[in-house]
């Protein structure tokens, strides 16, 4: 679980309404269907009309990602089956990894190391392999990007939330009960607008841009591994490797 999204959109969120009850409002004049209609309607809009439908997709499946998961333990576990892998092949030979191959919990490792086994040349298996991880870096990027497309155009639709609220007041300047409801909605608007941009829609995507990164370095790590293990370099210089590697996770 990623305990610093959820405690930071708890911190952000509770601040502004804890804020909000000490200056003298309430939690429920903050709650205005119409312009969350207003602006969440314009917005998801604007952004499906930005992106495509796989990217999308990709942006709603992300979300696991940054509510859930583990990437640091992850990488943990992984570095070791790479370990692992080492001293078995020093101990007995490459081939006896075959076995082994479908037990590891990686998908990405288990690929890679198929190709390994099955003796291909290790320039070409890093050109294959470092070109794959730069394609789905710049695939994943996309999802973030659509999360940080929402953070871009919510404020602006709640400017026009406002501006619409306004022109209610406006149109019915005489009837004073159409004034508190009408100025409620134009502020209101502008709150969720950049309310949302800046404490959920723009925070989520540069998280995923940081687990995007971090998940790439860790196929990196795979790969470097990998070819390590096939041109038969010492275990113990392979776990100096990868140390390397987990060091930012351990110093976490």
């Amino acid at each position: 679980m990623q305990i610093t999204t959820i405690f930071g959109l708890l911190i952000g969120i509770g601040g502004i309404l804890i804020g909000n009850l000490l200056e003298g409002g309430s939690t429920g004049s903050l709650m205005q269907a119409t312009a969350a209609l207003i602006v969440f309607g314009g917005t998801f809009g604007a952004v499906i009309v930005s992106n495509r439908k796989e990217d999308l997709r990709m942006a709603l499946g992300a979300l696991r990602q940054v509510f859930g998961g583990s990437e640091t333990s992850e990488r943990n576990l992984v570095a070791k089956e790479i370990i692992q892998s080492a001293q078995l092949a020093r101990r007995e030979s490459l081939l006896a990894l075959e076995k082994q191959v479908g037990k590891f919990r990686d998908p990405f490792m288990r690929t890679v190391y198929r190709f390994a086994i099955d003796g291909v040349d290790p320039e070409v298996l890093r050109r294959i392999f470092e070109e794959e991880i730069a394609v789905n870096e710049r695939r994943k990027m996309a999802a973030a990007k659509v999360w940080g497309d929402a953070g871009g155009f919510a404020p602006t639709i709640g400017i026009i939330g406002a501006v619409l609220g306004l022109i209610s007041v406006m149109a019915n300047i005489t009837d004073t009960s159409m004034l508190g409801q009408g100025i409620a909605v134009a502020f209101v608007a502008t709150i969720y607008g950049v309310g949302s941009a800046n404490l959920v829609f723009i925070p989520i995507s540069n998280k995923l841009k940081t687990l995007i990164r971090f998940r790439s370095e860790t196929e990196r790590m795979v790969l470097e591994g990998a070819l390590a293990v096939v041109n038969g370099l010492n275990p113990y210089l392979i776990e100096q490797k990868m140390r390397a590697f987990t060091a930012e996770v351990q110093a976490s």
